[in-house]
């Protein structure tokens, strides 16, 4: 599982990497459940953001907790003990799962911005924290599910998660997790894919993302102290 990594502390990685402008506080460098983090959605409608790829759709980039929360939740109670466990999304079960299905079938899609995310090692007998990386060192967008939820009068919560898909096979994540466990890994894209994963037109279409990201392509790091 996936549950914490390192949001973008440089302004210009936000235009240059997701075309939208950075938070106007800096996000805070280390994000785990229930933390605040941003992602990056579509607009609901406007005109397309400064920097933006021509034809590209409107994107915006939304602050929420790091933990998902269900509309069917009933107090903001609850949502605090259940986001907790919705930081990943498992994306075989999306369509049946009563916690993700609505935001996955409402095609509440977007795009997670991480320099990194931590796994633990445990191959040494106990766990060592270890930081997963690109290997050009360029920001990661990882696909996500938002979502909105609305209690008594005007409390909202917005919130997000990162998609995960199976990594036993995979030739750099599979070292890590519990042993005996299944092992994951976040829905890394591809650049060139940002747009097509928010703009995929059915759920079908939005599920050939879920593909695990080349290990050639990253690289891991015991987190130093």
């Amino acid at each position: 599982m996936s549950t914490q990594y390192e949001s973008l502390q440089l302004a210009s990685h936000y235009p240059d990497a997701f075309h939208v402008a950075a938070p106007p506080t800096p996000a805070g460098r280390d994000v785990w459940p229930r933390k605040p983090g941003v992602f990056v959605r579509l607009e609901a409608s406007g005109p397309v953001a400064e920097g933006a790829v021509a034809d590209a759709p409107a994107v915006e980039l939304a602050t929420g907790q790091f933990g998902l929360v269900p509309t069917w939740v009933k107090s903001a109670s609850d949502a605090k003990l259940r986001s907790t466990k919705l930081v990943n999304a498992r994306c075989e079960i999306v369509t049946t799962s009563n916690n993700f299905r609505d935001s996955w079938l409402g095609a509440r899609r977007c795009i997670v911005p991480m320099m990194s995310f931590q796994e633990d090692d445990f191959r040494s007998g106990k766990a060592v924290p270890t930081r997963i990386t690109r290997v050009d060192g360029k920001p990661m967008g990882v696909a996500g599910l938002w979502e909105c939820w609305k209690g008594a009068g005007d409390e909202t919560i917005v919130s997000f998660c990162l998609l995960t898909v199976n990594a036993n096979s995979h030739a750099l994540m599979h070292r890590y997790g519990q042993p005996g466990s299944e092992k994951r890994m976040p829905v890394i894209l591809n650049e060139g894919a940002y747009s097509a994963w928010l703009t995929a037109p059915h759920p079908e279409k939005a599920r050939e993302f879920m593909r695990a990201f080349s290990a050639a392509l990253l690289t891991a790091n015991p987190v130093q102290k």
